[in-house]
């Protein structure tokens, strides 16, 4: 039985435009006159920008490095940095306060009675924290509650504005009202949109259709077809058939669930990126599977926005530490080996899924908090932007335009460092249609 995702497209479009529309909102009603957005990098179609956070040992990122002290490999080729600066994001941290002061928008706060009227603080630094509804569980959603209530109570500054936003469309729009943000996060609820529905015969998740029908693993099919030769008591041709049929439903599910997600993130980005001061992405998930070169893609085209737009994007992993291990109504009912390979798929699954919120932090010089249940601190953690952000560019006059993949990797001339740099890119493809065949 296919699942159909019309309801899901049609409610990620109005998502987009409810939360687009809130923004614009904000930036509307700001006392302070729209400007452009300090930072900005205007950059070459044949230029790619890597942003790069050097840390020290304590975390804490290192300033005052040059162009010299650089090198960049492109498919492990060493290349000229053509460009180079240095942006200094962090800003002046203000005193969070304990009032609660009225929403973006709905005129100025209203001070106590026995202090003079003030009008609020200069908005200095957007951080728009999104929850990943579509993909969390149910115990981890309320982890992630509490955890993020306690941090929007105590430690937004006074000129902060943030928003709670989900990848399933609620949103707060952007305020200073920390009450109204507490009862966002804890009205958040887990959805069941984009989530596949879990067959008793066979049950091919997304990683493994993957490597039966984009890979041709042999090992995989296998692994799947005893599976359900055990499960159906069916002979293999009819087994054969089923996991056929069930790996091309998983794969069109997973597939549009990236797409939907990624997407989803990209808008956020966009229009985060003409606000003024500081801004800040917060993405709170555990994860999901980006390993087809469409989704490389996608995530190549968020970053590109978000380094040219100074947009810092953090993540942590709401699962904190946790086990591959299969529970045991997850557990293949088949030979040992199919079901030691089941349990290997589902490891590397997980494993896998981290790879979008790391990618997606190192790439726009954000953090990636994971593996520690201190989900409390790895959230405050993350809403402290790096004081230092190398933005090193890249000419593309000497790539071939055949739209294919570019990892990369940076170097720095300073021992016991620890670099956050973006992973790789797209190469422009051209458009003459000789080469794009």
């Amino acid at each position: 039985m296919h699942q159909s995702f019309r309801p899901l497209r049609a409610l990620v479009r109005f998502s987009i435009v409810f939360l687009l529309s809130a923004l614009f909102s904000v930036q509307q009603n700001s006392q302070t006159p729209p400007q452009a957005a300090p930072g900005k990098i205007v950059v070459s179609v044949n230029s790619v920008l890597v942003p790069v956070v050097v840390r020290d040992s304590q975390g804490h990122s290192i300033g005052g490095l040059k162009k010299e002290d650089f090198q960049i490999f492109d498919k492990n080729k060493s290349q000229i940095i053509s460009g180079f600066s240095v942006q200094e994001r962090a800003i002046a941290s203000a005193t969070p306060t304990s009032a609660e002061p009225a929403p973006v928008g709905s005129g100025p706060a209203q001070p106590p009675s026995t202090a003079p009227e003030t009008s609020p603080a200069t908005p200095q630094h957007f951080i728009v924290y999104l929850f990943d509804d579509l993909h969390l569980s149910a115990s981890d959603l309320t982890l992630i509650q509490k955890a993020a209530s306690n941090l929007v109570a105590g430690s937004l500054a006074s000129s902060d504005l943030a928003a709670i936003v989900s990848l399933s469309g609620t949103s707060s729009g952007l305020t200073r009202d920390r009450t109204k943000l507490q009862d966002s996060i804890m009205n958040l609820r887990v959805q069941t949109l984009s989530r596949r529905i879990r067959r008793l015969c066979p049950n091919i998740g997304y990683y493994e259709a993957d490597r039966i029908r984009n890979k041709n693993d042999f090992m995989a099919l296998e692994t799947a077809v005893e599976n359900t030769m055990s499960c159906c008591e069916c002979t293999r041709k009819v087994a054969e058939g089923l996991v056929d049929n069930a790996a091309s439903e998983s794969l069109q599910i997973g597939d549009q669930d990236v797409r939907v997600t990624l997407s989803f993130i990209q808008d956020i980005v966009r229009k985060m990126a003409s606000m003024p001061g500081q801004r800040t992405l917060v993405f709170i998930s555990p994860g999901f599977l980006t390993m087809t070169p469409d989704a490389m893609f996608e995530k190549s085209q968020i970053l590109d926005m978000a380094a040219q737009s100074n947009v810092t994007i953090n993540a942590v992993d709401a699962r904190g530490l946790y086990t591959a291990t299969q529970e045991a109504s997850e557990q293949a009912q088949g030979t040992a080996r199919s079901e030691q390979s089941e349990s290997q798929y589902r490891g590397y699954s997980m494993v896998l899924n981290e790879d979008v919120m790391a990618e997606l932090a190192d790439g726009t010089g954000g953090t990636y908090f994971h593996n520690s249940n201190d989900l409390e601190g790895g959230l405050q953690a993350l809403t402290v932007v790096p004081e230092y952000v190398y933005l090193i560019e890249l000419s593309m006059e000497h790539v071939k335009q055949d739209g294919s993949y570019h990892p990369l990797r940076v170097k720095v001339n300073q021992e016991g460092v620890k670099l956050e740099a973006r992973r790789g890119y797209f190469a422009p493809k051209s458009t003459n249609s000789k080469n794009s065949k």
